[in-house]
């Protein structure tokens, strides 16, 4: 086996994030789910966007957000993905390529518009999340580059992907062709309501593609249709090689084979949960990719959640590397 040139690529849905904060009484307003992403039209988007107070702008996405902090501490990645070629886009690819992250998918062409996420932080750091999908419903099988995942060490896909019919084509594609570079593939399940609208899929996925599974409680779950995490676990345990379930204050759990490892969250003072676990799957990947063991990469991951949850926004500003002692 040839050796990788990337520790991680992933592949997820290319976002511009708006962030802004909101009262309860806001969300209570909108009709939104408090802590929950919901996918919205172009009309909805516009609404939103015109009664949410001042935002903060980044790129962002599941998988990017973990792609940039990923490659804060150190990992060398890659992100496939797919904007539109209009004013977010062009924002989106310079963000992302600024923070270390290669990006080679091409913009899409006289089609719907980049994506964005506008999402509500509540003063209990809560976010509510509402995604106009656009350009990225385009991403399919003829994005996923071959050469790019057999590269990586680890082909990391967002579970928020399901949800355009086309990616989920792309996702069996891209784990195929990492098996069969003798490479690994990771999925995050990304939202316990992304979970129920997929169930089943997911499942297959997790049982028969996946080697590493990162989930919240709620969110796994949702996947085996329990209300106990130990039961949760144990079928986690059953079908796949590695997951890592995030606990928030409780810290996490890693399973893997027969072995379970508690791993204590960091103290941190929270002021926006936006993008906590695709920092924690960031910490652990670049962590894993780098040959420590499974407590040291759950530590690492604790870490960069610790440091995304301590600020406004998914996106690192401290250096992560001194943080972890890298």
């Amino acid at each position: 086996m040839a050796a990788s040139t990337l520790d991680i690529l992933g592949i997820g849905n290319a976002i511009l994030d708006v962030l802004a904060r909101a009262e309860d009484g806001f969300l209570a307003a909108q009709g939104m789910t408090k802590g929950a992403m919901a996918l919205i039209d172009t009309s909805r988007a516009e609404a939103i966007y015109g009664a949410m107070g001042p935002g903060v702008e980044s790129s962002g996405g599941s998988a990017g957000n973990t792609c940039a902090v990923a490659a804060a501490l150190g990992a060398r990645v890659g992100f496939l993905g797919k904007v539109a070629d209009d004013a977010l886009g062009r924002v989106f690819a310079h963000d992302i390529r600024a923070a270390g992250v290669a990006f080679p998918t091409a913009p899409l062409q006289g089609g719907d518009p980049t994506a964005r996420c506008l999402i509500l932080v509540t003063p209990d750091g809560q976010r509510t999340m509402n995604t106009y999908l656009g350009a990225c419903v385009s991403f399919g099988e003829a994005d996923v580059d071959a050469a790019m995942v057999a590269s990586a060490a680890v082909t990391y896909l967002e579970g928020y992907l399901f949800d355009p019919p086309a990616a989920q084509a792309a996702f069996r594609r891209a784990a195929a062709l990492a098996h069969a570079a003798g490479r690994q593939v990771a999925i995050s399940l990304s939202d316990p309501f992304c979970v129920g609208r997929h169930r089943e899929a997911f499942r297959a996925f997790v049982a028969r593609q996946a080697d590493i599974v990162f989930a919240n409680e709620a969110e796994i779950m949702s996947l085996y249709e329990t209300e106990s995490l130990e039961a949760a676990i144990e079928a986690v345990r059953r079908d796949a090689g590695l997951a890592a379930i995030t606990r928030s204050e409780k810290g996490s759990i890693i399973v893997a084979g027969e072995a379970t490892h508690e791993i204590a969250a960091e103290p941190t003072t929270v002021v926006d949960t936006t993008g906590a676990g695709d920092a924690y799957a960031a910490g652990f990947l670049a962590a894993l990719t780098q040959g420590h063991a499974l407590p040291e990469c759950g530590r690492w991951g604790s870490v960069a959640a610790a440091e995304c949850i301590g600020h406004f926004g998914a996106r690192p500003q401290a250096e992560l590397k001194a943080l972890v002692g890298a």
